[in-house]
């Protein structure tokens, strides 16, 4: 247990290359900034971004390290709350031999099971229900909805009335009264980007027309109003 601990801080302290970094020169990864994961402390909100981050690295930065070094560097961003006591189990039945991860993705998707169970399922989907597009643009709030709707359990017509109910009315009614009904969520994403973004650009041509040169903070709560 010991020298696991050691080794993890030392892979902590390194900043994650791994012994594996040496032979890592040849990969396209190694030479661009890949962003660290934040320390995880079994917080439910935070393990899918905790994952997706570990995950990216991984890819980038240790794609020659091997599956232990790969495990070890993760759990070396494993601390605090509740996840302590997990990472000490985890740490004992490694050094047992009791478990063996074949890859980093099967000790992900094991660490991810264990924090979030029904729980994230659960968050995701209160935070789909509570999004509205408000001031901003199409493009920015499809991104935000698909990143709630991804484990929220959230599908189908159900996923496409909860969109609907979040994009401002004026889009939402030319949709709606299109000639030919929208049937899936990815065509109401098309849809919706596209008309929010005619709009947009026809609103920037009539300011340079009528020689605006500035937009300022105040027709905000106009533009959410008027938009199509």
């Amino acid at each position: 247990m010991a020298a696991m601990q050691a080794q993890i801080q030392a892979l902590l302290a390194a900043g994650g290359a791994g012994t594996g970094s040496a032979t890592m020169g040849s990969n396209m990864g190694s030479h661009m900034e890949v962003a660290k994961p934040a320390i995880f402390n079994g917080e439910v909100g935070k393990v899918g971004g905790f994952v997706t981050t570990c995950r990216l690295y991984l890819r980038m930065k240790m794609r020659e390290a091997t599956v232990e070094e790969q495990v070890f560097w993760i759990l070396s961003h494993v601390q605090g709350g509740s996840a302590d006591t997990w990472k000490e189990n985890v740490m004992k039945e490694l050094e047992s031999e009791e478990v063996e991860y074949e890859t980093a993705e099967e000790f992900l998707t094991s660490l991810k099971k264990e924090f979030s169970g029904g729980e994230e399922e659960a968050v995701k989907a209160a935070e789909l229900r509570r999004m509205e597009q408000g001031g901003k643009t199409m493009e920015e709030f499809v991104q935000e909805f698909k990143r709630a709707a991804r484990g929220s359990g959230y599908e189908g017509r159900p996923l496409i009335e909860e969109f609907k109910r979040g994009m401002n009315g004026g889009i939402k009614r030319k949709l709606m009264e299109a000639e030919n009904p929208l049937t899936s969520i990815e065509n109401w994403y098309r849809r919706a980007t596209a008309l929010d973004r005619n709009w947009r650009e026809s609103r920037r041509e009539e300011e340079r027309l009528r020689g605006k040169k500035e937009v300022g903070e105040a027709p905000k709560q106009e533009q959410k109003q008027s938009l199509p």
